[in-house]
């Protein structure tokens, strides 16, 4: 085709702008993008939306909230994503893996230990865990969760074999809350990034050869707690009562013991005001005594007549147990009433004897 035929674009090319044709007009750009989209350019036009769909969806990301997002660069660390929507460097300069970190997992086995005293029993392990450090979790050991597991095992048998089979069936809360601590302390030195919410030890059992034994140990066990707390509830309402009665007798026994001592002192000062009268006038005195003895005999006693007209006098006289008989006494024979009369006054009477007769007492209104 000639340069200058109608209808040729050979008059576009001259008005071009010179310069090598290092340049396109911002006509041509838009010529050429308007074939693109009108199916002129062929398959090449999709490269630049695939290109750019590629780049959105390799550079946007969106974490739950559940989930934390590690972030490797040329596959080193290089970051945690938090929940939310972020973006990175497409890849592969950067990829994301994500880790739930909220989920919580759980291993439950049954260990057979052996204990401090030489006994085997079968212990249940239930550990709830969760992803505390995804770095750590990741990179910090080739398996975590196996890490767990063994340190788990490890831990249940150091705790239990510390301990004796009476501690291990019935103290087991205390097992437990120290185990915890030990596997914490464990998979932080392992560098694993996990987290332990809770471990149990709900069953301690012995093997199956050997229940009944221990069936048998478990109720003797019961017993002994049965026995103690019923012997607690009997001391809690029998020492009180004691306690009461102990007072009481004792409160009995110091007014009784002040009465005793006041009584004594009464009888002991008014001995003393006797004597001082018996001295001074022993007959009248003595006299005195007996009458007040004899007042005091019939008035607690009766007068009985007998056979022969006579009165005889009833005195009851006490008894080793506590009874007494009835001796009669005749009115006639006086030798029998300074018997009545308290033996203190025999040696006053004997010192009044070996003074010798005294002279008749002058009557009354009389003077010598």
């Amino acid at each position: 085709m000639a340069w200058n035929t109608p209808g040729s674009d050979n008059g576009d090319r001259d008005r071009r702008p010179r310069g090598g044709g290092r340049g396109l007009a911002p006509l041509d750009l838009l010529d050429r993008f308007r074939n693109l989209l009108d199916g002129n350019g062929g398959p090449v036009r999709w490269i630049p939306l695939l290109l750019g769909a590629w780049l959105l969806f390799t550079s946007f990301i969106l974490i739950s909230e559940q989930q934390r997002g590690v972030v490797l660069r040329f596959g080193q660390f290089a970051r945690v994503l938090q929940p939310g929507p972020h973006f990175k460097l497409p890849w592969p300069i950067e990829r994301v893996q994500k880790v739930n970190a909220t989920q919580i997992k759980t291993f439950t086995q049954t260990v057979p230990v052996l204990t401090a005293d030489e006994n085997i029993v079968h212990v249940d392990l239930n550990v709830q865990y969760r992803i505390s450090d995804p770095q750590l979790y990741l990179f910090g050991a080739r398996d975590a969760d196996a890490v767990l597991r063994e340190a788990s095992l490890s831990t249940v048998r150091e705790m239990v074999g510390r301990s004796d089979l009476d501690t291990v069936l019935g103290a087991r809360n205390a097992l437990a809350v120290a185990a915890r601590t030990r596997l914490q302390d464990s998979l932080r030195a392992y560098r694993t990034g996990l987290a332990v919410t809770e471990l149990n030890l709900p069953n301690a059992r012995p093997p199956e050869e050997v229940k009944p034994a221990f069936d048998d140990v478990n109720s003797a066990q019961q017993d002994k707690d049965r026995f103690i707390s019923e012997a607690r509830a009997y001391a809690a309402k029998v020492v009180p009562e004691a306690r009461g009665e102990a007072s009481r007798v004792r409160a009995t026994a110091e007014g009784e013991k002040i009465s005793a001592v006041a009584r004594a002192t009464g009888d002991a000062t008014r001995f003393s005001l006797l004597v001082e009268q018996y001295r001074g006038a022993p007959e009248v005195t003595r006299k005195r005594l007996w009458l007040e003895t004899v007042q005091q005999v019939l008035g607690n006693n009766r007068t009985i007549v007998g056979g022969d007209s006579r009165q005889l006098i009833y005195v009851p006289m006490a008894q080793p147990g506590g009874a007494t008989t009835p001796p009669l006494l005749s009115p006639a024979q006086p030798q029998s009433a300074p018997a009545l009369v308290p033996e203190l006054l025999e040696p006053v009477t004997a010192e009044a004897d070996s003074r010798g007769p005294r002279a008749p007492r002058a009557p009354r209104g009389e003077t010598r």
